[in-house]
């Protein structure tokens, strides 16, 4: 992708591009999924969803990345402290991520939504981290959210596969006090 303008055009283009493929994978599995199927739904041509995206690959990773985003926004926690109020909205943003693509584009696409969730968790918890703590090892800083990372992302697959029927809060509160720094 060699998008380098902000050309107004160019970002509801790619916009447009994501949101027919979102449809469609509301509709049919991803591996049943095509370019042809996404540009004719997008009413663009071939060269033009190139412009925009390697592949299909290319496409669900920053559609996903790009949803994660709206519903987990990095502005919204690198300013705060990791203390029991933060990790337990990030949790519950998680979940509520994890719950908006069940209905939409999940089927098939845990081991991406895996990755993105812990890569985007990494960075705000590393940020976070070193803001807390700046005179530390950035080593163990990094290290550190690598594992608060996994861990949170761990808990929200747990309650995402057996206990959907609790409230995010008040499943992760017992486990808030172990991740706390």
């Amino acid at each position: 992708m060699k998008q380098t303008s902000t050309d107004p055009r160019i970002l509801r283009t790619r916009q447009l591009i994501m949101d027919s493929f979102v449809e469609l994978s509301s509709k049919k599995e991803f591996k049943d999924l095509t370019i042809k199927d996404i540009t004719t739904a997008a009413q663009i041509n071939r060269s033009t969803f190139y412009y925009h995206f390697e592949d299909i690959y290319d496409l669900l990773d920053k559609a996903l990345t790009e949803s994660l985003l709206v519903n987990l926004s990095y502005e919204d926690f690198v300013e705060s402290e990791i203390n029991e109020e933060t990790l337990t909205a990030i949790f519950k943003e998680i979940t509520n991520f994890q719950l908006s693509l069940s209905t939409r584009c999940h089927r098939g696409y845990e081991e991406t939504i895996a990755r993105i969730i812990r890569d985007q968790l990494e960075v705000i918890f590393a940020k976070m981290l070193s803001n807390q703590f700046p005179e530390n090892d950035s080593t163990g800083l990094e290290r550190t959210a690598s594992i608060l990372s996994w861990g949170l992302y761990g808990a929200s697959a747990d309650w995402r596969k057996g206990n959907a029927d609790v409230e995010p809060e008040t499943f992760i509160k017992p486990a808030i006090p172990y991740l706390l720094p």
